[in-house]
């Protein structure tokens, strides 16, 4: 690509760092700005920035309907799905943005300072592309690094980052945190807020993706009676923990964006009392599967697809390899029995064999209709 001419060069997330447009932009001084934050700097609206290996999409599902419940305006944007740069233009300058951010939009800050900034947890991920997890961190931690005294940063409680960057208000979620998570209850300003069997969310993990959503709103100003309504009306979004249909008595979930092991350990956490027959497999992005050794074996089946299925069964000792998708669901409703759970949550990325995560969903969703 020639580059005589240009004054920057805007940077899509997908590509890396080291792509040879980049570098060479480098070497010859250019800015280098990513989509995210080229964008943000020509939208004069507050925003609110959700970033963590796991849980983005829930929570900025989330927060968009506590916004709607409190009457206040929200486009929920970034990487669930609408582009930052095509609201450009087109909002309303009133409205508030939530944003999700990977990894790979965070790494590309310059400027960018969100008002509110939610980090929900962090775990090993995309190591292929940041090569080290301090680097993946790091890139995390962006999303706090230029806030200032009247913005707010939520993090959890005992997340082992003593500096989150940034000199914003800070918020904790969890037990002991501001929005305090005990006795079957969450609280905010030694209050309670809602008792966990009323969050309509299921699974721990969603407990705490409702606390960080509700801590962000709150300590912004939404009234406690608008995240109330918002956490017992929300049944959450497509391709996490989606429940599809049961057939013959077999469940059938779609957690297609379950895209790494920790996401996957979490799913299947969520049906640690009914047999599971597990979907597993494609892009393995570089990870250790180990830890899915455990939990894979108590599975009532193991079905593995896709370019790492292979790997992924040498890692876990289990597992009978399918190759596809058809392949694994067809396996799979064979042998579940009545009670039984099918389960794709696969722990890696789609592009092996689909467009994305989304497709993968939507394919496995007519497999079982």
């Amino acid at each position: 690509m020639a580059l005589e001419g240009m004054r920057s060069v805007i940077k899509s997330p997908g590509v890396p760092q080291d792509a040879p447009v980049i570098v060479a932009a480098r070497e010859r001084g250019l800015p280098v700005i990513g989509e995210v934050e080229f964008a943000w700097r020509l939208l004069p609206n507050e925003f609110v920035a959700v970033t963590g290996t796991n849980g983005k999409t829930t929570t900025v599902g989330l927060l968009g309907a506590i916004h709607r419940e409190a009457g206040v305006a929200a486009t929920v944007a970034g990487n669930v799905g609408t582009p930052l740069t095509s609201l450009v233009g087109e909002l309303d300058p009133g409205a508030v943005v939530v944003l999700e951010l990977s990894s790979f939009q965070l790494e590309d800050s310059v400027e960018f300072a969100p008002e509110g900034a939610v980090l929900l947890n962090v775990a090993p991920d995309h190591l292929d592309r940041h090569g080290t997890f301090d680097a993946y961190l790091a890139a995390k931690l962006q999303v706090f690094a230029r806030q200032g005294n009247d913005d707010v940063a939520v993090a959890p409680v005992g997340l082992g980052v003593e500096d989150l960057g940034g000199c914003a208000r800070r918020v904790c979620f969890g037990p002991g945190g501001e929005l305090d998570d005990r006795a079957g209850q969450l609280w905010w300003d030694e209050q309670p807020l809602i008792a966990h069997d009323e969050i309509r969310l299921r699974g721990a993990h969603n407990r705490a993706n409702a606390a960080a959503a509700a801590a962000i709103a709150l300590a912004r100003g939404i009234e406690p009676d608008a995240v109330r309504a918002a956490l017992r009306s929300f049944a959450g979004v497509e391709h996490r923990l989606e429940e599809v249909a049961t057939v013959d008595g077999v469940l059938y979930v779609n957690d297609s964006k379950a895209t790494n092991v920790d996401s996957t350990l979490v799913a299947l956490a969520s049906f640690a009392d009914m047999p599971v027959h597990l979907i597993l497999g494609g892009g393995g992005k570089g990870q250790d599967f180990a830890p899915l050794r455990e939990p894979a074996g108590r599975c009532a089946g193991v079905y593995l697809i896709g370019a790492d299925g292979p790997l992924i069964g040498r890692q876990i000792g289990t597992g009978v390899e399918c190759g596809d998708l058809a392949t694994a669901v067809e396996r799979a409703r064979a042998a579940a029995r009545p009670g039984d759970v099918v389960l794709l949550s696969p722990a890696c990325e789609s592009y092996d064999q689909f467009e994305n995560y989304e497709h993968r969903g939507r394919v496995f969703k007519e497999l079982v209709a």
